[in-house]
């Protein structure tokens, strides 16, 4: 039996990088995947790729910033799969990065909302735990992902050597990487975990 058979997995900032990828190795465990995003030219191309492993997939758009529009999205979620079994909130500053336990410079403000990231999943994780509702947090070094190749890093060959350089690996993480520890974290395989963290970053946070 597959790892997530017929759960439902909700999945913010779902269309591209590390989002897309948890989305298709959600889907290839046989869970219903709902992607909510921004509008863009690439939403198709990306959701086929997710409904090509499990055609119970959906698109809804959707901008996190509105709480009308996540409350109204959770809503329709639930309305076509009956039930929302695991949610990834990995869109914008929501998503967690091993930054959240270091500093780096000139990144006060990202910094900083890392940091309170993980304070609001201890705390969330105590306040549901009695429910049954386990809260952990990912936290990826530097990922390859449109992210990074739209900030100008895969073209500045200087910038990408010293961030290859800050991870004892020697190389940037894949996004295939991060979502195999999503898909361990929202199976029963972590049903004893919550309240935590796990570093997907090469060995950054051991220096």
């Amino acid at each position: 039996m597959k790892k997530l058979e017929n759960k439902t997995v909700f999945i913010t900032g779902g269309i591209s990088g590390i989002g897309k990828a948890c989305a298709i190795a959600a889907a290839k465990e046989g869970a219903n995947v709902a992607i909510a995003d921004l509008k863009s030219a690439t939403n198709s191309l990306a959701m086929e790729d997710v409904i090509k492993y499990n055609p119970k997939a959906i698109f809804i758009e959707c901008d996190v910033s509105v709480f009308a529009q996540v409350q109204e999205t959770i809503q329709r979620v639930v309305g076509v799969f009956g039930t929302l079994d695991i949610a990834l909130n990995n869109a914008g500053i929501g998503g967690e990065s091993n930054l959240g336990k270091v500093g780096f410079p000139n990144s006060s403000n990202y910094v900083a909302a890392k940091h309170g990231i993980i304070g609001l999943t201890q705390t969330a994780a105590l306040e549901y735990a009695q429910e049954g509702i386990r809260i952990n947090a990912i936290c990826p070094g530097f990922i390859e992902t449109p992210l990074l190749t739209n900030a100008g890093i895969a073209e500045n060959t200087d910038i990408q050597k010293y961030i290859i350089n800050l991870h004892p690996l020697k190389r940037l993480g894949k996004s295939g990487e991060v979502a195999n520890g999503f898909i361990f974290l929202a199976s029963d395989e972590s049903s004893f975990i919550t309240g935590t963290t796990v570093d997907i970053d090469g060995g950054y946070l051991s220096q």
